[in-house]
């Protein structure tokens, strides 16, 4: 990997399994509810320069980081709702670049990291009461054009949680 590629991805690039066990499941979903913690931490002792810094060239500020965090597991609980209540939904894709870019995205990330533990909380009910037979259900993704199951699903976003922790500790240099 080169030094682009490590700052762009500092735990590496994410690849779905088939499927999980329930095992892998239940610690899957633990990584997912480390996360606020975890940032709230971290970026509590962060500068404004810091916040205000790209965690590499052309890459996000901490402070669109942070607010892209809860932006994008929203996104995931809606996806993971939807799918447990339609059959196999197309879900919305959204622009995660123009979402960074809104005008909220520059105010304090505070506001964030609150979102961001109390979606969690709600979100690591839902996830620890779903069956096993419900984590092979599937939602449609119109951009990749896959089928998503939920158990990859929540693979994919305790990923997503550790990696974007990652992009913050390029910032806050560590």
């Amino acid at each position: 990997m080169n030094s682009d590629e490590q700052l762009r991805y500092p735990i590496g690039k994410f690849t779905a399994k088939d499927s999980y066990t329930l095992d892998e499941v239940k610690a899957n979903i633990k990584r997912i509810e480390a996360v606020p913690a975890s940032i709230e931490a971290l970026t509590s002792k962060l500068t404004i320069q810091q916040l205000d810094t790209p965690y590499r060239e052309g890459g996000w500020t901490g402070r669109q980081v942070l607010h892209h965090i809860p932006d994008s597991h929203m996104n995931a609980y809606i996806r993971i709702k939807w799918t447990l209540t339609e059959e196999t939904p197309t879900i919305k894709a959204y622009d995660e670049k123009l979402w960074a870019d809104t005008f909220e995205t520059k105010a304090d990330p505070a506001i964030s990291i609150a979102l961001l533990k109390a979606l969690h909380a709600k979100w690591i009910v839902l996830l620890n009461s779903i069956s096993k037979e419900d984590l092979e259900r599937k939602f449609y993704h119109p951009d990749s054009k896959k089928y998503v199951r939920i158990d990859q699903a929540i693979a994919s976003y305790a990923w997503h949680g550790e990696h974007h922790l990652g992009h913050l500790k390029i910032v806050a240099g560590k």
